[in-house]
């Protein structure tokens, strides 16, 4: 059994491919990145000690147009996982009607063990030494282990290299330097609409409950608004771990006790039980959300799972294998590529607002978000019925032939 999340999106991009009559050689393009970059970060502690840092930077393919998002800082990461997420963002802005191609990138360390003063002075070196960078180019974005305020960082360190203000040649900055608000929700709200769409398509009532897995930014809003909008939410856990309580969680008080938790985790929380960030997989539910990272879901335990709807708010939070064992037990699955590009659409609407210095209020952008990822949602549901296949297939289907259009007509194919 395979876990390696890059296998998992080739394996996806073979399935989609016999079924998305595009040519051959669009296929063969993408198989692997555009480019890699991976480079050293030779960085003073602040205990005088040297420490390397190994970066990465994927720009997968830029067909559609400059690849965009995500720097991960986090202890575990390596190329096969940045290769992956780089297809997959490139895969996510086709299918959100994006024009921007995929990019992904980070740095190995533990962003946790850092002071504030060297995670500023990593944040800021990781941009000086990226290659390639600029709004017309790539832009980084932030996820795992980054933050409006290292993106911030990011910025000034950028416009101090070229001398002149460039607003949107960062995501997910802060409103103060000329982001955008609701960036930080965007992928949890994004994930709430398209969950709305999906329960009322499979008629699961208001009341249904729902487990998470994971309660950062995604996790976190997505529990607020089901909460909102009358599910209950049953059981919560990340990585340090969970609980779970068959009457509902409170998910104000929730938030308030991971705020307050040094680590800002649900553990510790008062319910019936705690639990783990493996058995919140398992709960007896309508409705999951793994919402924190990939490969979760895999063949040792996806014959436990009990939901009726599977809303993939993480990346590739399910391999291959399981979701076949899934689908003969006519478990749905929304994918991620689906379920989580509201982060993306939001950050496409960022670099529009800083290109033009016109910004959007927070209805604006959340009643944009919901239009643009309901017709996502449609255009997949509506491939997924004529094709008769999975939604991660009609997602992919889509968003290759829209990928394969803009290549032959650039003549690369």
């Amino acid at each position: 059994m395979s876990k390696n999340p890059f296998q998992t999106a080739l394996t996806t991009l073979q399935e989609a491919a016999k079924m998305a009559d595009v040519e051959p050689n669009a296929i063969k393009m993408l198989s692997q990145p555009k480019r890699i970059f991976e480079f050293a970060i030779p960085m003073k502690m602040d205990n005088g000690e040297l420490e390397i840092f190994t970066a990465y930077r994927v720009h997968y393919n830029d067909a559609l147009g400059q690849v965009k998002n995500g720097l991960r800082f986090v202890p575990d990461l390596d190329l096969d996982t940045v290769k992956a997420l780089g297809f997959w963002m490139t895969i996510k802005h086709a299918v959100g009607g994006i024009p921007a191609g995929g990019g992904k990138g980070g740095v190995r360390v533990d962003a946790g063990k850092l002071s504030e003063g060297e995670l500023e002075r990593l944040s800021r070196a990781y941009i000086r030494k990226l290659p390639m960078k600029g709004a017309w180019v790539d832009i980084p974005g932030a996820d795992i282990g980054t933050s409006a305020k290292t993106m911030a960082w990011m910025l000034d360190e950028y416009e101090e290299i070229n001398g002149f203000h460039s607003p949107a040649a960062i995501n997910d900055k802060p409103a103060e330097t000329s982001g955008t608000v609701g960036s930080m929700e965007a992928t949890g709200t994004g994930a709430f609409f398209v969950t709305m769409e999906a329960v009322r398509d499979l008629n699961i009532p208001k009341g249904s409950t729902v487990a998470i897995q994971g309660f950062g930014n995604v996790g976190r809003i997505a529990a607020r608004l089901l909460h909102k909008e009358g599910y209950k939410v049953v059981g919560v856990a990340d990585y340090f771990g969970g609980v779970y309580d068959s009457k509902g969680i409170d998910i104000e008080k929730l938030e308030e006790h991971s705020l307050n938790h040094p680590n800002r985790s649900v553990e510790g929380y008062a319910g019936e039980k705690a639990i783990n960030k493996e058995e919140v997989l398992e709960l007896d539910c309508d409705i999951l959300i793994p919402a924190a990272v990939q490969s979760v879901i895999h063949e040792e335990n996806a014959d436990k799972i009990k939901a009726k709807l599977i809303m993939e708010a993480a990346n590739g939070p399910v391999t291959p294998g399981a979701e076949k064992m899934l689908q003969e037990r006519n478990i749905h699955i929304v994918p991620d590529v689906l379920t989580n590009c509201g982060s993306a659409i939001v950050c496409s609407f960022e670099r529009t607002q800083g290109l033009t210095d016109s910004y959007w209020d927070i209805e604006t952008i959340n009643s944009r978000l919901k239009e643009q990822i309901t017709k996502a949602y449609r255009e997949t549901m509506d491939t997924a019925q004529e094709k008769d296949t999975s939604m991660r297939n009609a997602a992919w289907i889509n968003a290759l032939q829209k990928v394969s259009k803009s290549m032959k007509a650039r003549g690369w194919i």
